[in-house]
């Protein structure tokens, strides 16, 4: 058994000689431990979200198995303990609406438990992200561990992406392109298998943020959802997690400014989801670091796009496993990463940078072979975006990088879908479609719903991708010129609300512009008769998520959720106490 330290968190509950310490003892009886071997050994909880609700994370019964394992074989007592399922597919409006609830949840279960360590198996969009917020506020020993992505399954002998070809040939299919029983066939290839969304989607791009940052262990975010390596790399985390308590390795040794200046420059290299931008401010800001949009773009600036993977190049998650994973990935850009950042594999950024090795220069490019020479993302501001938008250039079409051309509104997303496909829509290739009214606060919770789809009456034209622009998000999976995230959001009176259909915006990539072309007297006019919605909640988490919630530009967290001083970063534990 290891040595543990003098005070374990733990043995506040066990290794109590009064009454509590007989009732805390017998609830570990109960589960068939020895209560005669208690003492000593570091309680590691095990954080399973796994529900039927969500394909993504089914896999999660051998994974908890295969964790347990380990932190047996290294004297610790695994624990389980569920959380709501975030399945980014089934759950409504949005999965992001959940994920300041899950945050709490997880960070309140470790605060009011005896636990002196957690394993936080992850997979779909948000789940990473609220684990890794609630472990930068717990601050306890802490791993995560992902649940893959899932296996291609195949049409026409082609490799489908969950996502991206899914957007792809429902165009074709609306628009007549494709037959219903040529329809029913694709749909049955989308999800052959649990586990994530198989291209550079949220899902692949937050679990690769996680091993960037250092709290997934080096080298497993890409390993496929059905390949037991996955088992066994689960059952040496078991084993570490135990280490990191023997030696008090917590988030906060981890979760550095160094360590988020590394995950953006891989966010850029790996084309990821435009997502994480949201997500990696709000795990920032639970240690009061401050990700202002202007690093992303600084660093995006600096950063060549490098994997070849889907949506932003040809291949997915399991291709990039195979030719080295991430830390191939970082091997590429390491004259840019600091490397001596601390990690939950025991090394430092650099040591596992110095022992990977790329087998396919096709899928992760060599720097001289960049699918961009800068960065996946781009910031944009403007007088429309005055606090900022985000745009993945290495999914749209870079002819429309500059571009001017009238908007045409759409107040909310049903109106969108009932015009759509209405031949006399009064659009063309010229115009800026804008929907507003999804953002933070608007429905609330910021669905995917940015990715307008193309009208279409022009999609029959030929018409592959139009300027769009909202204050929501879209699926990490979709691509396309398509202007996310607009700051501040229209509901709260950001400038997205008073453009008017006709009104002429200008897009400058190269100046990282976005703005509404006119008189500056007109905008303020506008902006001052603005009167926002009334509120559509009244009670539930729903109004408490609309009352605290920050903007985009902000990282969408609550704002209670994040310390205003040093002194609120230390975790306050519970008395332990009769109950």
């Amino acid at each position: 058994m290891i040595p543990m330290p003098d005070e374990l968190r733990s043995q506040q509950w066990f290794a109590r000689t009064d009454e509590m310490g007989i009732r805390h003892r017998s609830v570990l009886g109960t589960l068939g431990f020895d209560m005669g071997r208690i003492a000593g050994r570091p309680v590691i909880g095990i954080c399973n979200p796994r529900s039927e609700l969500n394909n993504c994370e089914l896999g999660f019964r051998e994974i908890s198995e295969a964790v347990r394992r380990g932190v047996t074989e290294a004297g610790g007592i695994a624990l389980e303990f569920p959380t709501m399922a975030l399945g980014a597919d089934l759950l409504k409006p949005s999965d992001l609406l959940y994920r300041n609830l899950v945050a709490m949840d997880v960070e309140e279960t470790i605060r009011g438990y005896p636990l002196d360590g957690v394993v936080l198996l992850c997979n779909c969009d948000k789940t990473t992200p609220a684990q890794l917020m609630a472990a930068a506020s717990a601050d306890i020993p802490a791993i995560q561990m992902s649940g893959g992505p899932r296996a291609a399954g195949y049409w026409r002998n082609e490799p489908i992406a969950t996502g991206t070809d899914f957007w792809k040939y429902w165009d074709e299919y609306r628009t007549g392109k494709l037959s219903d029983q040529e329809w029913r066939q694709f749909e049955s290839c989308i999800a052959c298998t649990s586990g994530a969304c198989n291209e550079m989607g949220t899902a692949s791009t937050m679990v690769s943020m996680s091993e960037a940052l250092g709290m997934m262990p080096a080298g497993t975010c890409g390993l496929p959802a059905n390949d037991s390596r996955r088992l066994a790399a689960s059952e040496a985390a078991g084993r570490q997690i135990v280490q990191l308590v023997r030696d008090d390795v917590r988030p906060s040794a981890i979760l550095t400014a160094n360590a988020f200046e590394n995950a953006i420059r891989v966010l850029m290299a790996i084309g990821g989801s435009t997502n994480a931008v949201i997500h990696l401010i709000a795990i920032a800001g639970r240690r009061r670091i401050d990700l202002p949009l202007s690093l992303f773009d600084d660093l995006s600036r600096q950063t060549p796009t490098l994997a070849n993977l889907k949506p932003s190049g040809q291949y997915l998650m399991v291709d990039m496993h195979r030719a080295g994973g991430l830390p191939a990935v970082m091997q590429r850009i390491s004259d840019d990463l600091h490397k001596d950042c601390a990690t939950v594999s025991g090394a430092t950024t650099g040591q596992i940078i110095e022992r990977a090795h790329c087998y396919d220069d096709d899928v992760i490019r060599p720097v001289d072979r960049a699918i961009l020479d800068s960065g996946s993302l781009v910031v944009l501001k403007g007088n429309l975006v005055p606090s900022g938008a985000v745009l993945k250039v290495s999914a749209s079409d870079p002819s429309l990088h500059d571009h001017t051309g009238p908007a045409y509104i759409f107040d909310d997303y049903h109106c969108m879908l009932a015009q759509l496909d209405d031949d006399d829509l009064p659009v063309t290739p010229e115009h800026v479609l804008i929907l507003r009214n999804i953002g933070p606060c608007g429905l609330p919770g910021m669905p995917e719903w940015g990715s307008i789809p193309l009208p279409g009456k022009l999609y029959k034209q030929g018409v592959r991708d139009m300027v769009r622009i909202s204050d929501g998000r879209m699926s990490g999976t979709s691509y396309g010129t398509v202007i996310l995230h607009a700051a501040p959001e229209a509901a709260v009176g950001g400038p997205l609300a008073i453009v008017r259909s006709g009104d002429m915006i200008r897009l400058s990539v190269e100046k990282r512009r976005l703005d509404l072309l006119i008189d500056q007297s007109e905008l303020h006019r506008r902006l001052a008769d603005f009167s926002p919605p009334p509120p559509k909640h009244l009670r539930g988490y729903p109004r408490l998520f609309v009352d605290h919630v920050l903007q985009a530009d902000r990282g969408c967290d609550m704002d209670f959720l994040r310390p205003e001083s040093t002194d609120a970063l230390t975790f306050v534990h519970p008395v332990v106490g009769r109950s």
